[in-house]
C-alpha cells in the first residue's frame, strides 16, 4: 500500500485551483492525471528576461522586460491586418506592440492608452522601428509576478507553458519532505540537494543541472532497485532444474546445422535450467540470427524433463507466426503444441485451458493471454519472451504466480540493446548474444534517396515485382493528418494499386486481427507482391521472396527501428536491398543518421548511436506507443548515472534486503513515488 505520506502526489489532477472541464483535454494530451505526473512534466527550457529603463538598439533579438507607455492604436480594417499598440518607454523612445489575429479589440481592453505597464517580449527591428510581437503584459502592481528566468513546458493545444507552470508551482506546494534513500557520501560527493528542493529547484531554474540530474539519478535508482528486488527474490526461491535426455532435440531434422553462437547459447542455457536457482536470461541477435531455433531448444528441453513450456509473444500476428513455425518443425514428434490468444473463445479454448491443466499441452504460445487469470498450468518450467521490450517488475510476478515454482526466464529481443538500456531493462539478467548469421543471409544493401526521386523508387518496384520478387513498402501513419505531411499508408496503397492492381496489400495497426492476418496470409503465400505496411511489419510473418524493402520519410524513424525494418527482407538468402527515403530540409544530424543506415549493418552500432542521438524510450519503441520507462532521465544523463544507481541500490539489497533500515524505508517510498512499487510486495512475501 502506497505510504500516506505520499497521497496529495497521487491525488488527481482536479485537485490543483483552476483545472476544470476546459482543461481537462489537453491535461489528458500530455499525459497528466495526477498531481505527481504534472510534478514530473519538467520544463523543456527557459527564457532569459533582460530586464531594461530604456530600449536599446543592441538589445533587438533578445527578449527585454521593461516599463511602456500606450500612447496611441493603430489598428488593422480586417483580421489579416494586426493591431499595433503605439508606445513609449520612461525616455520616450517608441515601441510598437503588435497583435496579429483580428484582436484589435482585446489588445485595447489590455493596454489602455497612458497608463504604464510591464511588457516582455522579444525585441524586434521592423523597418526603422522597434518592435514587440505578442507581448507579455502586466499591471505595473503585479510586475513581480513576472521572473527573470521563465521555465518553458511542452504544452498542448488549450493549454498554455505558463499555465503549466503555475499549475508545476502548486505541485511542488502539496509534495512532501521525503526521508532520504541516496547514500549519503554519494549524494555529498556529488552536491545533489534534497529531493524536493531539487523538484522546485528545476521548475524555478531549468538549468539547474544539480537538480535535474538528482531527479534523474533518483529514479533510475528506483528502477535498479525494483529490478534487484526481483530477481533476488526469484533466485532466492527454489526453482525447478530441468534435463534434458535430449530424444527430443536429436530427433530434429534441421534445414543447416546450428551456428557457432546458436550452438554456444544452447549450451548456455542448457546449463542454466539443469540449477535448482531458476535461470534469468536475456538473449539478444539481430532479425534473422536464429532466436527462435534457440527458443525451440530450450522448449523441447523443458518438455523432455517433463514440464511445460510457454512462449510469449507481443502481437497476434506473432503468436501465430511461431505456432505454425514450431508446430511444422515439430512434425512426427511426441510433442503437443497449443496457442492462446485473446481471440480465441468457446470450446477451442476450454480445450486449450484443460489441456494446460491436466498436463497433455508441452507447450503454449500466446499473447499475453496465456497468463491471465483462469490459466492455469501442471508444471509451467520455462518461460519464452519474444521481443517484449516492457516485460518489467509486474508482469515477472505475475509470471511467478502461475507456477508451484519460479520457471526459468528466457527473454529475446531482436534490438541490439546498449549496455545502458541493457542494465535499465534487464540488469538482473545473464545475456547472450546471436553474433553470427546463418548460412545464407547477406549483408543487405541499403540506399538513401530524396523523396523528389519518388517515381524513380516505383518504377524499380515495377521491375523488382515483375522478376518474381515481393516487397514491402513501410509508412509510418495510417491515414492523412492535417497537420502533418508524412506519406500515409492508405493513401499509398491507393496511389499503388492505381500502378500494380491486385498486387498490393495494406496492413496496419488499426485492423482487426482476422483482417490483418488475411492480408498477410496473402502475402505470405505470394498472393500480393508488395505490401504496404505501418511499423507493424517490425514483428511481422517470415516472407522469404521478400527482398526489397521502402522505408517512406525514413528519418522520422529511430535507427535501430529502422534497422528491425531493413532486417524483414533477405530472410530465404541472396542479394536484398533497403532504400530509405528521407524528407526535404533535413537536419545535420538526421542526414548522419540515414548515412550510418546505409554504411552499416552491425546492430549493436547502430543501438549505441541511436541512443546518443534520440534516447531510450525511442529505441526500444516505446515513446510511439505512448509508454516511457523514465520520465525525467534524458537520454545523455543515463550512461553517466546507470551504473552509480545500480551499485547503490546493490549495496542497500546487500545491506537491508527487506529494506527494514532508516535508509531502506525510504527507499520504499522511492519505489512507490517513482511508481516500481511492484517490486515491495517481495519484501512481504520473502
Amino acid at each position: 500500500m502506497r505510504p500516506d505520506i505520499l497521497n496529495p502526489l497521487f491525488a488527481e489532477v482536479t485537485a490543483l485551483k483552476g483545472i476544470g472541464p476546459g482543461l481537462a483535454k489537453p491535461m489528458e494530451r500530455l499525459g497528466l492525471a495526477r498531481v505527481v505526473d504534472v510534478a514530473f512534466h519538467l520544463p523543456t527550457g527557459f527564457i532569459d528576461r533582460v530586464e531594461r529603463d530604456e530600449l536599446f538598439q543592441a538589445d533587438v533579438g533578445r527578449i527585454v522586460a521593461i516599463q511602456l507607455t500606450p500612447v496611441s492604436y493603430r489598428m488593422g480594417g480586417s483580421a489579416r491586418t494586426p493591431a499595433r499598440v503605439q508606445a513609449v518607454d520612461g525616455k520616450g523612445n517608441p515601441v510598437s506592440l503588435v497583435f496579429f489575429g483580428g484582436s484589435s479589440g482585446w489588445a485595447k481592453k489590455l493596454l489602455p492608452l497612458e497608463q504604464p505597464h510591464w511588457v516582455s517580449g522579444k525585441l524586434e527591428q521592423y523597418g526603422d522601428f522597434l518592435q514587440i510581437v505578442h507581448p507579455d503584459v502586466l499591471p505595473l502592481e503585479r510586475a513581480g509576478d513576472a521572473k527573470a528566468r521563465e521555465a518553458i513546458y511542452a504544452c498542448s493545444d488549450g493549454i498554455t507553458s505558463r499555465r503549466l507552470g503555475q499549475l508545476a508551482a502548486q505541485a511542488i506546494e502539496r509534495a512532501p519532505e521525503l526521508p532520504e534513500w541516496i547514500e549519503p557520501s554519494l549524494k555529498s560527493r556529488h552536491g545533489w540537494p534534497a529531493w524536493r528542493v531539487a523538484l522546485a529547484a528545476i521548475h524555478a531554474d531549468p538549468a539547474d543541472a544539480k537538480a535535474r540530474e538528482r531527479l534523474a539519478y533518483d529514479e533510475v535508482f528506483a528502477n535498479q532497485l525494483a529490478l534487484l528486488l526481483v530477481s533476488g527474490a526469484a533466485r532466492a526461491k527454489r526453482g525447478q532444474p530441468l534435463t534434458g535426455d535430449g530424444r527430443l532435440r536429436d530427433a530434429l531434422k534441421l534445414p543447416y546445422a546450428p551456428t557457432g553462437a546458436q550452438a554456444r547459447t544452447i549450451r548456455e542455457i542448457e546449463g542454466d535450467m539443469a540449477q535448482v536457482q531458476p535461470m534469468l536470461r536475456l538473449l539478444q541477435g539481430d532479425v534473422g540470427s536464429g532466436k527462435t531455433l534457440v527458443a525451440l531448444m530450450a522448449l523441447l528441453i523443458a518438455t523432455e524433463a517433463g514440464a511445460q513450456g510457454a512462449l510469449l509473444a507481443p502481437t497476434e500476428i506473432l503468436a501465430r507466426q511461431h505456432f505454425e513455425t514450431l508446430s511444422r518443425t515439430l512434425a512426427g514428434l511426441d510433442v503437443r503444441v497449443a496457442i492462446l490468444t485473446g481471440r480465441d473463445k468457446g470450446r477451442a479454448r476450454e480445450a486449450t485451458l484443460m489441456g494446460l491443466t491436466d498436463g497433455s499441452i508441452d507447450i503454449l504460445i500466446g499473447t499475453h493471454a496465456i497468463f491471465q487469470q483462469g490459466v492455469a498450468y501442471k508444471n509451467l518450467g520455462l518461460v519464452v519472451v519474444d521481443e517484449q521490450h516492457r516485460f518489467g517488475v509486474a508482469e515477472r510476478l505475475m509470471l511467478q504466480a502461475k507456477a508451484q515454482m519460479p520457471p526459468h526466464l528466457l527473454v529475446m529481443t531482436a534490438t541490439p540493446i546498449p549496455r545502458t538500456l541493457q542494465l535499465a531493462n534487464h540488469g538482473d539478467m545473464d545475456v547472450s548474444r546471436l553474433d553470427e548469421m546463418p548460412p545464407g543471409r547477406e549483408p543487405i544493401e541499403t540506399s538513401v534517396i530524396s523523396e523528389e526521386r519518388l517515381e524513380a523508387v516505383v518504377e524499380a518496384l515495377g521491375r523488382h515485382l515483375e522478376s518474381g520478387k515481393q516487397a514491402y513498402w513501410v509508412c509510418p501513419l495510417v491515414e492523412e493528418s492535417e497537420k502533418t505531411d508524412l506519406a500515409a499508408a492508405e493513401a499509398r496503397a491507393v496511389e499503388l494499386k492505381a500502378r500494380f492492381g491486385d498486387k498490393v496489400g495494406l496492413v496496419h495497426g488499426r485492423m482487426k486481427g482476422p483482417e490483418k492476418d488475411e492480408v498477410m496470409r496473402r502475402f505470405s503465400a505470394g498472393e500480393h507482391g508488395v505490401l504496404v505496411a505501418t511499423t507493424v511489419i517490425e514483428v511481422g510473418v517470415d516472407v522469404p521472396n521478400a527482398t526489397l524493402i521502402v522505408i517512406e520519410h525514413a528519418d522520422r524513424f529511430g535507427l535501430a527501428q529502422l534497422h528491425q525494418l531493413r532486417g524483414r527482407v533477405g530472410r530465404g538468402g541472396g542479394k536484398s536491398h533497403c532504400v530509405l527515403v528521407r524528407g526535404r530540409g533535413l537536419s545535420e544530424t538526421s542526414r548522419a543518421r540515414l548515412a550510418l543506415m546505409r554504411n552499416t549493418n552491425d546492430g549493436f552500432l547502430i543501438a549505441e548511436r541511436d541512443l546518443e542521438l534520440r534516447g531510450g524510450g525511442e529505441l526500444l519503441g516505446t515513446r510511439q506507443s505512448g509508454e516511457r520507462q523514465f520520465r525525467l532521465v534524458q537520454p545523455e544523463m543515463l550512461a553517466t548515472l546507470m551504473e552509480a544507481a545500480t551499485a547503490d541500490a546493490r549495496l542497500l539489497v546487500d545491506q537491508d534486503r527487506k529494506l527494514n533500515s532508516v535508509r531502506g524505508e525510504a527507499a520504499r517510498i522511492a519505489l512507490y513515488l517513482f511508481e516500481r512499487d511492484a517490486a515491495v510486495g517481495l519484501l512481504r512475501s520473502g
